[in-house]
């Protein structure tokens, strides 16, 4: 398919040029003129169909690049690296809280224990709203209030790349809630972005992917644990504990000192997409987000960068 495709797009550039040649000697009538402009926009609208993504491939993307979904929905055996031949079927990530007590839920598509009796509306409101098909509501715990902000058109490809990776059977121990739970909205992303607004690279882009990527669910907590999105929005703080010891969120902030505001583009994008830091220590679990970060565009990451060097500079 793909030989047909580039065979006949090479036949209307080889149209499109020889007519372009005649026109510029001056030797065409005006009917060519026509059938050069007529051309080309074949040509664009092949050249666009042939770079246009799938839904697979695009929702591949989010989850792959910029999601991270594996770090609470992939079983991570002894050694902390994810099983990734059970890949989304959840079971190991606990989170112990006075509020909830949850694990990382099976979202393959098997239908006994994951999300294969989910219909496609039924994942995107789980996926938005926090809530399941029963009608009982997620914790916190899950996301969901960063992923508000995808648009249409991401939601779906989110939804159908998930909805298409291999089924895999296990059951994993129901959520046990113990008290409300309240989930903040995060300012500028409660409702879907447009495709419009994501169409070139810089600041827009980098919120957008900077949200769904839920980088402040770390960096807008306060060190008590609690997050605060508008008081202390990538002011870090928080120690995350756990086998592999202590790790300080840190400050993202425009600070100079602080936060990362001396840092030079580069700098930045190590940190990004090598999990090291200006002072080349390699960074702890919580933040080795650069498995995924690393396979970013190259538009994306500068939009990335460009959105952090906005942030208040806090202490």
């Amino acid at each position: 398919m793909k030989a047909q495709h580039t065979l006949v797009l090479s036949i209307i550039a080889g149209s499109v040029g020889a007519a372009a040649i005649q026109s510029f000697r001056g030797r065409t009538k005006p009917k060519i003129h026509r059938v050069v402009t007529i051309i080309v926009a074949a040509l664009g609208a092949m050249l666009s169909a042939a770079r246009a993504e799938t839904p697979v491939e695009r929702g591949g993307y989010l989850v792959n690049a910029v999601m991270a979904c594996d770090g609470c929905h992939t079983p991570r055996p002894p050694g902390g690296a994810f099983d990734m031949s059970k890949r989304f079927s959840g079971g190991s990530q606990t989170w112990d809280t006075p509020q909830y007590l949850v694990k990382g839920s099976n979202i393959s598509p098997d239908p006994e224990s994951g999300i294969g009796k989910w219909s496609a509306d039924d994942f995107k409101r789980a996926l938005t709203e926090g809530v399941r098909p029963s009608a009982v509501a997620l914790s916190p715990q899950m996301p969901f209030v960063f992923y508000k902000v995808l648009t249409p058109r991401d939601l779906d490809a989110v939804t159908t790349y998930v909805r298409s990776v291999t089924p895999v059977r296990n059951e994993v121990q129901p959520p046990v809630y113990r008290a409300p739970s309240h989930a903040e909205l995060i300012p500028g992303a409660e409702k879907p972005m447009s495709e419009e607004e994501l169409r070139e690279p810089g600041l827009k882009r980098g919120f957008y992917l900077a949200t769904i990527a839920h980088c402040m669910e770390c960096h807008a907590r306060r060190p008590d644990g609690t997050r605060d999105y508008v008081n202390s929005w990538g002011q870090g703080g928080y120690e995350f504990k756990d086998v592999w010891g202590v790790a300080k969120v840190s400050n993202i902030t425009s600070h100079p000192t602080k936060g990362i505001g001396g840092w030079t583009d580069s700098e930045i994008k190590q940190a990004l997409v090598k999990g090291v830091g200006r002072d080349g220590r390699t960074f702890k679990p919580p933040m080795a987000r650069h498995i995924y970060f690393s396979k970013m565009t190259e538009d994306d990451l500068n939009s990335l960068v460009v959105w952090l060097r906005t942030l208040p500079p806090l202490e």
